[in-house]
């Protein structure tokens, strides 16, 4: 038995922010809306996909974001993501304790932590 990938990953939210979120995942992140199988979508929450990504964002009635836990994005242009992020108002921390990481992290409009990492400068890499 191998682990074969991710299949996606799942963020929590507070109840009634899909709008939010279609507005960050969608309009600031490039992550197109995946339509949720039928017996989901009562639950709330909305998916979102790119480039090999699925993010899914379900509904906690007792909503706390994610301060540490976190998915980390690989990016084409993390400098472009970052000046798109400030111009719409969302925070950015850099972060350089990794030599050689080019990376930052932001919030999502529901306060859970999000890691960029510009292509090629990986953990992994």
């Amino acid at each position: 038995m191998a682990i074969l990938g991710l299949d996606h990953v799942q963020l929590a939210m507070p109840a009634g922010g899909e709008a939010a979120a279609r507005q960050f995942y969608d309009g600031l992140l490039g992550l197109a809306e995946m339509p949720k199988p039928e017996p989901l979508r009562v639950r709330g929450g909305c998916w979102f996909a790119g480039n090999g990504v699925q993010i899914h964002l379900g509904v906690t009635p007792d909503f706390v974001p994610a301060g540490k836990a976190h998915p980390a994005f690989i990016v084409s242009d993390l400098e472009g993501l970052r000046q798109k992020l400030l111009a719409a108002g969302v925070k950015v921390a850099a972060d350089t304790a990794v030599p050689h990481v080019h990376r930052f992290y932001a919030s999502d409009p529901f306060g859970n932590r999000l890691e960029f990492i510009q292509d090629g400068d990986g953990f992994n890499q």
